[in-house]
């Protein structure tokens, strides 16, 4: 299934000295292709290299920590019907995103390390990354340089300094540390390396073989089915095969875009010379193309239903009523990425939520970044397509090809995305960046005069690039300093306040968590989420009518919004408003039926009530759903204890322990049951194993002395309840059993004596 091409055999021969060579007004340093690459590794891995033993931070949290299927017991199988978050694609609820080959990477990760251990995932994304970089030195080299084999078949690099530059400027983009110092960013790591090895494997199938061939199906083949690959690590790997196409177009086949549309226009007779009918080009744009089709139909075949389902909130543009005002910002969009590309100083982890409001007329300053970027677009594509320098037409047009394709999924043209701005979509694009940047070093140099301060200039982004890079990845190391960074670049972000709150109020700094969440709900009122939270530090604090407040009107926004009606159940039984709890519990249930945590409020609640027979039916079911629920076993017990059902409290205790077996709160509770049965020597070992897993619970030693005084073991009744005393001198009943104990050894020694 190889194509004969003499024609295209003969364009490779002359390439070289049919195209001026871009190297040549590049002042910039030659070194060999092995030591490039090896520079490139290096610098690449030096700038993110201190997020090697990063926490999970932000996103990571859903992707990996919550997500069922990195671990064992999901069969693998599962992955293929999943997405990225771990839910079924089939689902109402569900992104939509589907990467399965990238969540075999983190189940892998995790079944290396033994656990949620952050610095495996790191390493890999770091390496993904440098790996990366190293492809670019020849995907660059391709692109600046051509396509071109020596007579034994090697590529050549027909542009080393640029290719190197390029390289450099890629490796060393801060726009990339998200991708890389954010374990989530894997998708796109991943994906890239595929699309990359996609590209080069295409440029392989031109290599002449033995039989004299001048491209391979083979290589064509493969280049699909590495675009497929990219595409189930990340959705952008599709855009490939249209950029193996515009490829073939340009290089290999030399179209000129501008005249092939003209004859088209014109209906030229001539347009068969136009390179567009050539032999071998619209027989692989047709594989590309079916190649293509067959991976859209096969991946929408298995996501079931139709696209995700965002709110406001995520892309507030997309829900704009007026076309106008959509049109407006998404290219406001546009402009905010390709400053990022030319200035990534400004870096969030989050750009929705109030960060960047929307341009709702015409009177708006930011219409300038508008006008500037189509500006600068409209300027390239008319070079590109009317210059009459066919080296300076094909560089410009592979530059914006691989700047605007990529982008295409993240661009609302075609569908909805769940975001405003995400660094992370620019990772491929930037390659077109860096492809354009390089070419106007290039025609820089070859007007400057000095030549060497040209490129001192060029060497201090790249430094400042570096510095900035080590800078944010050290910001990615923790969610604090993540949170906080945004505060700076986006204050009317209600979700960086939101999260600020959250990682203070999860290291028990309540006050500056409710200032946090306060601000949060200020900047967006239907924030149900910065709601329910702040409710519930107010819950605790004991300020439930605010709660109380603050959760209806959660639950009023968003009906459906299950852990707000259950926070709310808990307020109303705390106001002891009974029936109303009761109600917010089943509510809750209704929206979410997997709740254990609800089922155990709930019976909470029916325990309160004395209703003992719902309470442990509602316990029961927690503990059905969630079979490692310590609390609802714990409560079964203390129930069936105090209801005097000590054997059931016995099976029940018994059975807690078979499934969590170091529970020391279970083993406490059992004990107590045994103890009150007599089964002393059971209940003794019981009592000691709890302790030595918590040896300053008071409790726990008052119990064990309870024990011992029961059983006539008076002296290590002694013992323990000093100890217990000792750790909590007002624990109730305690002192009272201890003067108890010590006027029976006193009576006991007057009797002796």
């Amino acid at each position: 299934h190889n194509a004969k091409a003499p024609n295209l055999k003969q364009a490779f021969h002359r390439m070289a000295q049919m195209e001026p060579n871009l190297d040549h007004d590049v002042s910039w340093l030659l070194l060999p292709s092995y030591w490039a690459k090896m520079v490139v590794a290096l610098i690449s891995f030096l700038c993110f290299a201190n997020s090697y033993d990063g926490d999970f931070v932000f996103d990571d949290s859903e992707a990996i920590i919550n997500n069922k299927d990195l671990r064992a017991e999901t069969p693998l199988g599962d992955l293929w019907y999943h997405d990225f978050w771990g839910s079924k694609l089939s689902s109402n609820t569900s992104h939509k995103s589907y990467r399965p080959l990238t969540v075999l990477t983190f189940r892998i990760n995790y079944l290396f390390a033994g656990g949620f251990y952050p610095v495996g995932f790191h390493v890999i994304n770091i390496i993904l990354h440098c790996t990366i970089s190293v492809l670019m030195v020849d995907v660059f080299s391709i692109l600046l340089g051509g396509l071109q084999f020596s007579s034994k078949g090697r590529r050549l690099n027909l542009a080393p300094k640029s290719s190197l530059l390029a390289a450099l400027l890629f490796a060393v983009h801060p726009v990339h540390t998200e991708c890389v110092a954010g374990i989530v960013g894997r998708a796109d790591l991943l994906c890239a390396l595929f699309f990359l090895l996609s590209f080069l494997g295409y440029c392989k199938a031109f290599r002449e073989n033995k039989e004299g061939h001048t491209f391979s199906v083979f290589w064509v083949l493969v280049s699909v089915v590495l675009g497929a690959i990219a595409m189930l690590c990340k959705e952008q790997g599709i855009t490939i095969l249209g950029l193996n196409a515009v490829f073939d177009a340009l290089v290999i086949n030399k179209i000129n875009l501008l005249e092939l549309i003209r004859k088209l226009l014109y209906k030229d007779k001539a347009l068969e010379n136009a390179g567009l009918l050539r032999k071998g080009l619209l027989f692989r744009i047709t594989l590309l193309m079916c190649g293509g089709a067959s991976i859209l139909y096969i991946r929408w075949r298995i996501m079931g239903t139709g696209p995700p389902a965002f709110t406001e909130v995520d892309n507030p543009a997309s829900f704009a009523d007026s076309l106008f005002v959509r049109a407006i910002n998404y290219n406001y969009y546009y402009s905010l990425n390709a400053w990022l590309l030319l200035c990534p100083w400004w870096l969030c982890f989050d750009w929705s939520m109030g960060c960047i409001p929307l341009i709702k007329s015409v009177s708006d300053w930011r219409i300038i970044a508008l006008a500037a970027l189509w500006f600068c677009l409209i300027g390239l594509i008319c070079q590109a397509l009317c210059s009459e320098d066919s080296h300076k037409r094909r560089i410009l047009t592979l530059g914006l090809g691989f700047l605007i394709i990529p982008f295409l999924p993240a661009s609302n043209l075609f569908f909805r995305v769940g975001f405003v701005v995400a660094e992370r979509v620019i990772y491929l694009p930037s390659i077109g960046y860096c492809i354009l940047f390089t070419y106007g070093f290039s025609l820089l140099s070859k007007q400057a005069k000095k030549k060497k301060i040209l490129a001192a200039a060029v060497l201090g982004i790249l430094l400042i690039n570096v510095m900035r890079c080590a800078l944010r990845s050290s910001q990615w190391r923790s969610e604090e300093q993540l949170f906080r960074s945004a505060l700076s670049v986006c204050p009317l972000n209600a979700k960086v306040h939101y999260n600020v709150g959250k990682n203070l109020a999860d290291k028990g700094n309540q006050s500056a968590a409710i200032k946090y969440y306060r601000e949060a709900v200020r900047l967006n009122p239907k924030y149900v989420h910065a709601m329910n939270n702040l409710g519930n530090i107010l819950k605790e604090r004991n300020e439930l009518h605010e709660a109380e407040e603050l959760l209806s009107l959660a639950v009023q926004i968003q009906p459906d919004f299950a852990a707000a009606w259950m926070n709310l159940g808990i307020v109303q039984n705390s106001l002891r408003r009974f029936e109303e709890a009761e109600q917010s519990y089943w509510t809750a249930i209704k929206h979410r039926k997997k709740y254990p945590d609800c089922y155990y409020n709930l019976g909470r609640l029916y325990a309160d009530l004395n209703r003992h027979i719902d309470a442990l039916n509602a316990w029961r079911n927690a503990t059905v759903l969630k079979p490692e629920h310590s609390l609802a076993w714990n409560n079964m017990i203390i129930l069936l204890d105090n209801t005097g059902n000590l054997a059931q409290a016995e099976a029940v205790g018994r059975e807690a322990l078979e499934l969590i077996p170091n529970d020391h709160s279970l083993m406490f509770s059992l004990a107590n049951v045994l103890g009150k049965s007599q089964k002393y020597k059971e209940s003794e070992a019981l009592f000691l194993k709890a302790i030595k897993a918590n040896p300053n619970a008071a409790s726990y030693h008052g119990n064990l002395a309870v024990l011992y005084h029961r059983w006539g073991n008076l002296d290590l009744a002694k013992k323990h309840y000093e100890v217990s005393l000792k750790l909590d001198p007002m624990a109730p009943g305690t002192k009272e059993n201890y003067n108890l104990l010590r006027r029976k050894l006193e009576q006991l020694q007057k009797k002796g004596g």
